[in-house]
């Protein structure tokens, strides 16, 4: 280990010391008087990070002997998890506080979380992955089950860690087995395995394996019956963080993953992977037809639009993941609008997030459902909003590495999905009369919710940069 090793990992090792320093400052003064201000304390750090990494020079640059690899690609996704995550904990403090879940150990749970998420991205390790990976799952499975008294939250958190354990052991076999037949457990090396474009038999079951144990992570069917129940019992802004930073981290880790170490035969893991996409997205949809509760219809709909990521990895080229990139940036603008929306759903006091809530807000909170409005409308795919350029990118690259069928199997999806949409816009401009909604928001789950609409309607103009930032991620991955 050198001072260069070090320094390539700061972040990483900074954002490891501010979450052990914040749990000793919280067990030392009390879990109730520090909550706020260690909150607040991990947004700070997150954004300073985000710049920290956002400056960094560009070039590739590996670290403790190529276990990490600090690359333009991996940037660009631990960008996006910061600064997710910051919006999440910044929205999420009213809802805490007036539920009196606001502890400590929450934004110290999520800094350790992010901090798996960020070696994950940059892995260049079997090992180093797993340790990223199993770092994250810890602090999610604690996060689920946040509300102790709350029997849903419990079953979220019991559920979401029985099924993790068993997606980690089909990683960790099929990581046994790519060990056992290419002798290495370094990306790079396993790239050398690599024969004519194609893998070995014993290379092609680990890494099937592995993908597997992976799928879970992004929620890709069919690996995803824990994702509703765990969307639905979690808090709600718990719900949010999942919905936002691990799919970023896990797209990312599938990317580095199929490229790094398995770039030389996209033939034989496209497959796979065209196989998780296709039925994601369809499932997906179909799934979230029948949904009444908000959360769990944006379960499927995450469940459907991770489909549509894979499908730019399915590509197997530089383009594909561009697409998936950009699909991964615009999906999370768009999911933290939403979700900032749905921390304001109160009658009475009480949180209610149940589609026929929705009834006539346009008349109540005519500001508020022209966003969600244009947030829906974008994640329906409907043009010219930026959700619409993000199914592009990904169909377009599927067409372009003769993916047809899984192009249209996509089209279809998406028109699916527009019905359930929609289907929330009606509720809030032509439903029946019901009682209003509280007024007594906070103001910065109401702006977030008005900043990621609004960047969803402006960014038909230049994608504000983030189509080349993608591309410069992709070209680093793609070398």
């Amino acid at each position: 280990m050198t001072s260069v090793d070090l320094s390539i990992a700061l972040p990483e090792l900074l954002l490891s010391l501010w979450a052990m320093a914040a749990l000793m400052a919280g067990a030392y003064f009390g879990k109730d008087k520090l909550a706020v201000a260690l909150t607040w304390g991990t947004v700070a750090v997150f954004l300073l990070l985000a710049v920290m990494v956002g400056i960094l020079e560009p070039g590739a640059r590996p670290a403790f002997g190529g276990l990490l690899i600090d690359d333009s690609f991996g940037r660009f996704a631990k960008m996006a998890i910061l600064l997710s995550g910051a919006a999440v904990l910044v929205m999420g403090m009213d809802y805490l506080t007036r539920a009196r879940m606001m502890a400590f150990e929450y934004p110290i749970l999520v800094a350790l979380a992010t901090v798996g998420m960020m070696i994950m991205v940059s892995a260049g390790d079997l090992i180093t992955l797993y340790m990223g990976l199993e770092l994250q799952s810890l602090a999610l499975y604690v996060l689920a089950a946040f509300r102790r008294d709350s029997v849903k939250a419990t079953e979220a958190g019991l559920k979401y860690f029985v099924l993790g354990a068993l997606a980690s052991g089909l990683l960790l076999y099929g990581a046994s087995l790519v060990y056992g037949y290419a002798g290495t457990t370094r990306l790079a090396d396993i790239a050398g395995a690599v024969h004519e474009g194609h893998l070995p038999v014993g290379l092609l079951m680990g890494l099937a394996f592995m993908l597997a144990g992976l799928a879970f992570k992004v929620s890709a069917v069919p690996f995803h019956m824990w994702t509703p129940d765990v969307y639905e019992g979690s808090p709600t802004p718990v719900t949010a963080f999942f919905a936002t930073a691990p799919k970023v981290a896990a797209m990312g880790l599938v990317a580095r993953l199929v490229f790094d170490g398995f770039g030389g035969a996209p033939g034989d893991w496209g497959q796979i992977l065209g196989l998780l996409a296709g039925l994601s997205m369809v499932i997906g949809a179909i799934g979230a037809l029948g949904q009444r509760n908000l959360k769990r219809l944006m379960a499927y709909s995450s469940i459907s639009h991770m489909g549509f990521a894979l499908l730019g990895l399915t590509a197997g080229n530089e383009a594909g993941v561009k697409a998936t990139m950009l699909y991964m940036a615009i999906y999370v603008t768009m999911s933290i609008g939403v979700f900032a929306f749905i921390l304001t759903m109160r009658r009475e006091g009480r949180q209610v997030v149940q589609i026929d809530d929705l009834n006539m807000l346009s008349r109540s909170q005519p500001l508020a459902a022209w966003a969600v409005l244009i947030l829906m409308f974008s994640l329906a795919g409907v043009p010219p909003l930026i959700g619409f350029w993000a199914k592009f990118a990904v169909l377009t690259a599927a067409i372009g590495a003769g993916y047809i069928t899984l192009a249209v199997v996509g089209v279809i999806a998406s028109v699916i999905g527009a019905f359930y949409y929609l289907r929330i816009v009606y509720f809030m401009f032509f439903g029946s009369e019901v009682d209003p909604m509280d007024k007594d928001v906070a103001p910065v789950q109401r702006w977030l919710t008005l900043a990621a609409a609004a960047i969803t309607l402006l960014g038909v103009i230049n994608l504000f940069g983030i189509e080349g930032a993608a591309g410069i991620a992709a070209q680093a991955l793609v070398h």
